[in-house]
């Protein structure tokens, strides 16, 4: 049974188990991720390589697997348990470990499962092993594990368990925070039975506040509803339960705790794109003149804001590792994404919900603020929300509406996006499934419904399979 080449994603390995991923296929696919971080560290004979591993029903068999290969070539194999990705990405960061593997399929379906790659070279950011940073490599050497030559150890590597990691990274994030002093918020938390929960247990151990815990028990099933908090239909419950308790704001995560949504105390759901104003606004309180990144979808409110408030804002690809990529190459204290996800220079440029929360909490306090007065006071622009057609034409689609638009500003940087004076839209292919996204913002007192127009015209332009 041969490997699917399919698996190999932009961002991350991922399929469905077993038949497109298994404890089998995780023995060659280990060989070549270690043998792809043996190159980038080639005057270490031993790596220390972090396993983490959410708790989906079939990552038992497949950690199994990556580890006793691990140990296998060498590698001294530091075993953190069940854990979220951000955890994940703390322990092999801050304990200055090799790299690691986060077993995980994030968001995806109780049938899914996956890994995630990062190697750390210990100058200041973890490296997220994506297509721009060496899946590619790891795919081919998977595909064709007879082009491995440099797996050969002189002995067997071991395992080491090491327990706490979570409660060290909620002392991290406090210690980052300053030990902010806050209110007594009550707060709605649904983890969808996923890892996010084990994070924010830990952390009202140490923060005043009522927590309301929604789908905190730990099951790979997903019984209470999937765990994608960008579906709206999976955020609803939170949403009810806010008005219901009367609480501050609500807290949607996704599967592997790496995205963190908002809920107002309205119960509206706040958008990423807010959240990212907000957040870099208190950060540049303190940090005048740093850079601040955020995804190519949805600019005008953060990169205003944080002009605003003294920060220099830069433009990114879509997608976590791009974004992580981005910030190791140029800099900057902060990026949100239009996702969900939140990265931070002090995480090795990986995410970080709690400190997310933590700044948004404390904003709170400070300011003597609801979660929807700060939001608007940070809101610059209005957002269609993603609009997804599933085109056989889609590059074609594309080139024809930036010609069209040629008398905007034009930027290439991820598809293409194109700016006018008071509004701006970015239509590109999607980095995970067969679709053409388009997102529209427009400034609130010129606002026109523009995405109308442009739906009308991926329409008539469109060659569909199915419309989604």
């Amino acid at each position: 049974m041969d490997i699917p080449g399919g698996i190999f994603k932009s961002y991350d390995i991922r399929g469905i188990y077993p038949g497109e991923i298994n404890e089998e296929f995780a023995v060659p696919i280990t060989r070549a991720i270690y043998s792809f971080a043996k190159k980038q560290f080639p005057n270490k004979e031993k790596l220390t390589i972090v396993i983490g591993r959410d708790m989906r029903l079939s990552t038992p068999a497949i950690f199994k697997a990556i580890t006793e290969t691990l140990v296998d070539l060498g590698a001294q194999v530091i075993d953190i348990g069940l854990v979220s990705t951000p955890t994940f990405y703390y322990g092999v960061f801050k304990k200055k470990y090799d790299g690691g593997i986060m077993i995980t399929a994030s968001h995806n379906p109780k049938d899914y499962n996956g890994l995630k790659i990062v190697v750390n070279p210990g100058d200041g950011g973890l490296i997220k092993i994506g297509k721009p940073t060496g899946m590619d490599d790891i795919r081919e050497l998977s595909l064709h594990p007879e082009k491995i030559d440099n797996l050969n150890a002189t002995e067997r590597g071991s395992i080491k368990v090491v327990d706490g990691v979570v409660d060290e990274e909620v002392q991290y994030a406090l210690e980052i925070t300053r030990n902010p002093s806050l209110n007594n918020f009550k707060v709605v938390c649904d983890s969808a039975n996923a890892m996010g929960a084990l994070y924010i247990d830990a952390l009202y151990k140490h923060i005043p506040g009522e927590l309301v815990r929604m789908n905190f028990e730990l099951d790979g099933t997903f019984p209470a509803h999937p765990a994608d908090p960008l579906d709206p239909k999976n955020v609803e419950p939170a949403q009810k339960r806010v008005l219901e308790e009367g609480a501050d704001l609500g807290l949607a995560l996704d599967g592997d705790g790496d995205r963190i949504f908002f809920i107002d105390e309205r119960g509206e759901v706040v958008k990423p794109s807010m959240i990212t104003a907000i957040v870099a606004r208190e950060l540049l309180k303190e940090h005048k003149g740093e850079k601040i990144l955020f995804d190519i979808r949805y600019i005008m409110s953060a990169s205003r804001v944080t002009k605003e408030s003294g920060g220099e804002p830069v433009l990114t690809k879509v997608g976590h590792a791009y974004i992580t990529e981005k910030m190791n190459e140029g800099g900057g204290i902060f990026a949100g994404e239009s996702s969900g996800h939140y990265f931070f220079k002090a995480t090795g440029n990986a995410e970080g919900p709690l400190l997310v929360l933590l700044h948004v909490l404390n904003a709170m306090t400070v300011q003597g603020k609801k979660l929807s007065e700060l939001a608007n006071e940070v809101r610059r622009s209005r957002e269609s929300g993603e609009i997804n057609f599933r085109v056989k034409n889609a590059k074609e689609i594309i080139e024809k509406l930036k010609l069209e638009h040629k008398d905007g500003e034009i930027l290439e940087l991820d598809g293409v996006a194109v700016q006018y004076p008071d509004w701006r839209f970015s239509l590109r292919t999607s980095n995970t499934e067969p679709l053409l996204r388009l997102n529209v913002e427009e400034e609130i007192e010129s606002y026109k419904g523009r995405h109308e127009g442009l739906v009308a015209k991926i329409k008539e332009l469109g060659d569909f399979d199915e419309e989604t």
